[in-house]
């Protein structure tokens, strides 16, 4: 980080924070890039548009002021071994560990490690995955809280997740306050079964006729991806809302007609070498959905709290969208940084 000091000025709009910014700032606003170091932040007032945020989400959103968001799209970690768990600096760095030095825990764009995955199925292992299932959804009342106070009335907000959690990040969504309105389908390119291939099982045990059992397995193979869309209530009406929000409504229009709630024919990215990120989604898609969702207005900003390598700043700044986006892992931080600053 530099050693200087700089501040900068909220939107006359927006509320002062009370508290000081412990982290660090990068913002790409007026073409350039410039590092502000935390002691710069306390006493000013920051300009969201097109920033970088290091650090926890939870305690960075604490700090930003009430309705100054005008969207999310976010993809934040899969509820894959989360009991006992924090989503903090050491839990980040042992799961990467994890996967540099065991690449068995590595499974397609799946991050360590489902510790619930294998095992007995007796009634500690069920009592353990319902104690993973509850800590995992509190955890995202406890960021979909704060989201909640900074968005405007109306705002979209869309989050990725597994087919098997979904639900839960939509429960934990509603009790903050926010309104289910959908779920989008994203057709992605199909994986392999990972369960279990009973006959294949049965033959390695030594049992009889095994081949009896062809074709039954203990899981379904995966060709999709959930995308809950939640919505901060409106002001009153939807008329009301965009005129005094800029916010509340979808732009379904395509070529074809109207969009549909199924996402498909999606390409691949062809990623960067030094794009280490596990669960990096397609440009194409990140770019549609804020096509979608997000009125190129002066005074709308879109966060994504849990950004990754930075697809969907990137994103934003191709499409002109102004972004707040916050990541807790300073290697995934500069990789979301190179990959702005080739857009200069």
């Amino acid at each position: 980080m530099l050693e200087s000091e700089y501040y900068i000025d909220y939107f006359n709009w927006w509320e002062k924070p009370t508290k000081r910014l412990d982290t660090a700032i990068t913002t790409g606003y007026h073409g350039g890039v410039k590092e502000y170091t935390k002691d710069a932040l306390g006493n000013g007032k920051i300009d969201l548009r097109n920033c970088l945020i290091g650090g926890d989400c939870i305690e960075i959103m604490k700090l930003l002021p009430s309705g100054s968001i005008a969207g999310c799209i976010t993809d934040p970690p899969y509820n894959y071994e989360f009991i006992g768990k924090t989503w903090d600096r050491a839990e980040i760095d042992r799961r990467k560990e994890r996967v540099r030095t065991v690449s068995s825990t590595l499974v397609k764009n799946i991050p360590y490690g489902s510790g619930l995955a294998g095992g007995v199925r007796n009634a500690r292992w069920y009592q353990r995955n319902r104690e993973n299932i509850l800590e995992y959804q509190q955890w995202c009342e406890n960021w979909g809280a704060e989201l909640f106070r900074i968005t405007k009335p109306g705002s979209l907000v869309l989050v990725f997740n597994s087919t098997r959690t979904i639900a839960h990040v939509q429960v934990s969504l509603e009790k903050c306050g926010f309104y289910a309105r959908d779920i989008i389908v994203w057709r992605r390119s199909s994986g392999i079964p990972k369960g279990l291939n009973v006959a294949k099982k049965m033959q390695k045990m030594g049992e009889t006729n095994p081949e009896i059992w062809n074709g039954w397995h203990s899981c379904l193979r995966n060709e999709w991806e959930a995308i809950c869309v939640m919505q901060k209530p409106l002001a009153d009406n939807y008329i009301n809302t965009l005129h005094q929000y800029g916010t509340g409504l979808f732009n379904a229009k395509t070529d074809g007609g109207f969009q549909s709630n199924i996402i498909e024919d999606i390409k691949r990215d062809d990623l960067d070498e030094f794009n280490i990120h596990c669960t990096v989604k397609p440009l194409e898609l990140i770019e549609k959905l804020i096509t979608l969702t997000m009125p190129k207005l002066e005074s709308n900003i879109l966060i994504d709290p849990f950004l990754g390598s930075g697809t969907t700043a990137v994103a934003c700044k191709k499409l002109g969208v102004y972004f707040c986006g916050i990541e807790i892992d300073n290697e995934y931080m500069e990789i979301a940084k190179r990959r702005l600053e080739r857009l200069r």
